[in-house]
């Protein structure tokens, strides 16, 4: 976090998870070293039988005969954010500010204080601004661990 004059910046680290089922896959540098700086994530599924047999609470979409698995194999949340088998960082950012913006309607400091989604297709920036105009900002920047 950041104090400037009538301004407070925090800035967040939100680590994604994958859903049961699927993991991530951080690109490498040329090097094979380091993840690359901006690196794609891929997505990559991941074999559920065991867990299917045990609990029977998922399909396993990797091992599951074809005729019985959903239509639609993949799940919305990652239809919704991601690209082709990569997470999209805009789909991501644009995703989490429509979920704030609706759960800050049903805060009560709604009433007293004003949210404003700031532009960043790379991450989440929101300002708020109370009645004696003291403004405060948060910065959500999504990160994955290898």
């Amino acid at each position: 976090w950041n104090v400037h004059e009538n301004n407070i910046t925090y800035s967040l680290l939100v680590v994604l998870q994958p859903p049961p089922g699927h993991s991530f896959s951080v690109e490498m540098d040329t090097m094979g070293q380091l993840p690359a700086r901006n690196s794609s994530v891929h997505v990559l599924l991941e074999c559920m039988c065991l867990r299917e047999q045990l609990l029977g609470d998922v399909l396993c979409f990797l091992h599951h005969p074809d005729d019985k698995l959903p239509r639609d194999q993949s799940s919305p949340l990652l239809h919704n954010l991601c690209t082709d088998s990569y997470l999209d960082v805009e789909k991501i950012a644009s995703w989490v500010q429509v979920l704030v913006r609706s759960a800050w309607l049903l805060l009560p400091q709604s009433l007293h204080c004003q949210l404003m989604v700031l532009p960043s297709s790379q991450s989440c920036r929101f300002q708020l601004t109370d009645t004696s105009r003291m403004n405060m900002c948060a910065e959500m920047v999504f990160v994955v661990q290898q």
